[in-house]
């Protein structure tokens, strides 16, 4: 990987702004709320939803936007695509991202459909289950493009997510073009297990085809790309699909897959799990972080640990802590 391009991730997603609040899991029930996955709403649904929560916590979110604040909050250079609405909400979202040090230079839509937010209800086990209305989002495509950026990265990451709205594929399909002709690669993560039932044959096309370099993925997500409760089947299938990848397993650690190579890195050891948002989003900013930066495998999957450690004992996914430093505590760099 060259070291002149000035950006060493590129990351494209929803741009959410996140509102969390407590609730039992009797209130998943009543509300008729899937626990743990995440559930797309429409507007009517998210008004309904917002009046029944209790207090809450607004914070911008969205899975690869979370990425991008933890590339940043290690010191690397991250950069963002995503859409928002020129509204309170959208400038709260930029304003957010770019004070944790991301370039974030998307166009605001002017219009009437608002900036996505998603009601994340947290349970006493730290489970969190969100409902996600995507407003804004869905308008991200080929013109929100910033080739320099692309071509200028050594890596882009998106998420499984923006396979729902239909004109982000072709935002990513151009956008992993210039960054493979400028010598760059590309990730991506499955985000969650309903997606991967919607879209298995198009990831696993863009795995095959090339066109995705790395895969971040959950055990639940990895089964569900490949069919199969087993998940020893699952690592091998995904070796010989992709160049690299990433599979967390919650206290588990996680499993890194090069070819037949894997690699088991435990989790680290944690005082209280307040809520689990973001858990996969950080792992993915520490391993990115190290791979970008040029550290052996081992290093990156502790450092992607690391992350997702800090990022489940405090509420809301953008890590409050400095990663570099936490690290550097912990004799990682």
């Amino acid at each position: 990987m060259t070291s002149a391009k000035p950006f060493d991730v590129l990351c494209i997603g929803n741009a959410i702004v996140d509102v969390f609040a407590r609730c039992d899991d009797d209130f998943l029930v009543d509300n008729g709320i899937v626990k743990g996955a995440m559930n797309l709403i429409d507007a009517e649904r998210a008004e309904l939803l917002y009046s029944r929560m209790g207090p809450a916590i607004e914070a911008s979110g969205g899975s690869a936007g979370n990425t991008a604040a933890g590339i940043a909050s290690f010191g690397a250079a991250a950069a963002f695509f995503g859409k928002v609405a020129d509204d309170h909400l959208g400038k709260v979202y930029a304003h957010d991202i770019r004070a944790q040090g991301v370039a974030f230079d998307t166009q605001p839509l002017n219009g009437q459909t608002p900036t996505a937010r998603s009601m994340i209800f947290v349970t006493p086990d730290g489970e969190r289950s969100m409902n996600t209305y995507l407003g804004a989002c869905v308008e991200l495509g080929p013109d929100d493009v910033e080739r320099d950026k692309a071509e200028r990265s050594k890596l882009v990451y998106f998420e499984g997510y923006l396979w729902d709205p239909p004109l982000a594929k072709d935002a990513i399909r151009l956008t992993a073009q210039h960054a493979h002709a400028a010598g760059g690669e590309v990730s991506m993560t499955l985000s969650d297990p309903f997606c991967v039932d919607r879209y298995r044959d198009e990831f696993l096309e863009l795995m095959r085809s090339g066109t995705v370099d790395i895969v971040f993925a959950n055990e639940s997500e990895l089964k569900s790309l490949y069919q199969t409760a087993s998940f020893e089947t699952a690592l091998e299938a995904i070796g010989k699909d992709c160049k690299l990848a990433a599979v967390t397993r919650s206290e588990h650690g996680s499993v890194i897959v090069r070819g037949a190579e894997t690699i088991a890195i435990d989790a680290v050891e944690i005082n209280e799990l307040v809520d689990t948002t973001g858990a996969g989003d950080l792992y993915a900013a520490g391993f990115l972080y190290g791979y970008v930066t040029g550290r052996d495998l081992v290093d990156c999957g502790r450092l992607g640990s690391l992350a997702a450690g800090i990022v489940i004992q405090q509420i809301g996914p953008r890590p409050q802590k400095n990663l570099r430093e936490a690290a550097q505590q912990s004799g990682l760099l």
